[in-house]
């Protein structure tokens, strides 16, 4: 198979984890660093929105604040505490009324609610506003087999041979992944690169992160400062 082709998405359809190809176009990865909200996106927020949308804003930047001299391991407990605690699972259907999508952080902070992805998204650009190297972290599709369903968690990486840890929505724990075996990799992602992955390894480089349709999507709609 060409690597023109790849991954679109997936996605949970009954108990089938449902792969779908298509063709992409490279393009120019975004640069994820300076990611964070700024006082007019907060007051836009206020006046469109209202006071619980712009309080858990305001709480997002005081986490970042509070963190950013923090050790790594302070980091991803602090983030992960954050979104799992603060935002509601509900599932893309009838959140935003689409089978599939990925929301920006602003908008699954806003909105107070998203899925797995959106979990996984908000805490990979949280963690990077904190200065966690993108090269430490990917945002991870597995399939968890007690779910029976296609999944998202984030990885993080204390050093390039190392185990991953999982930061994940079902659980307040943060695990090595040899403790996670409920969960089985596909692939996995950050800013720059794609990878399948291997049996709790790190897997093979295979291209490209813009591959990833909906990553783009996710992507473009940050430098546009994408409001829900």
């Amino acid at each position: 198979m060409h690597w023109g082709q790849f991954f679109c998405r997936i996605k949970c359809s009954g108990n089938r984890l449902l792969v779908s190809l298509c063709l992409v176009i490279p393009v120019i990865v975004l640069a994820t660093e300076g990611f964070g909200i700024s006082d007019d996106t907060i007051e836009r927020v206020y006046r469109e929105h209202g006071r619980r949308a712009r309080n858990i804003l305001l709480d997002w930047r005081e986490l970042v604040d509070k963190n950013r001299h923090a050790t790594d391991k302070a980091k991803l407990s602090a983030v992960n505490r954050f979104f799992n605690r603060r935002i509601r699972f509900v599932s893309d259907k009838r959140h935003w009324g689409r089978n599939d999508y990925w929301a920006t952080p602003v908008e699954t902070m806003v909105s107070r609610g998203g899925d797995c992805e959106d979990y996984s998204i908000a805490k990979y650009f949280t963690l990077r506003a904190l200065g966690v190297p993108d090269e430490r972290m990917r945002i991870t599709y597995v399939r968890a087999k007690r779910l029976r369903q296609a999944h998202m968690v984030l990885t993080y990486y204390p050093s390039p041979q190392a185990e991953p840890l999982v930061l994940d929505n079902l659980t307040r724990k943060i695990q090595p992944a040899s403790k996670r075996r409920d969960l089985i990799p596909v692939y996995s992602f950050n800013a720059s690169n794609l990878w399948m992955a291997k049996e709790r390894g790190r897997g093979r480089l295979v291209g490209s992160s813009s591959n990833v349709n909906l990553w783009r999507d996710v992507m473009n709609r940050i430098r546009r400062k994408a409001l829900p």
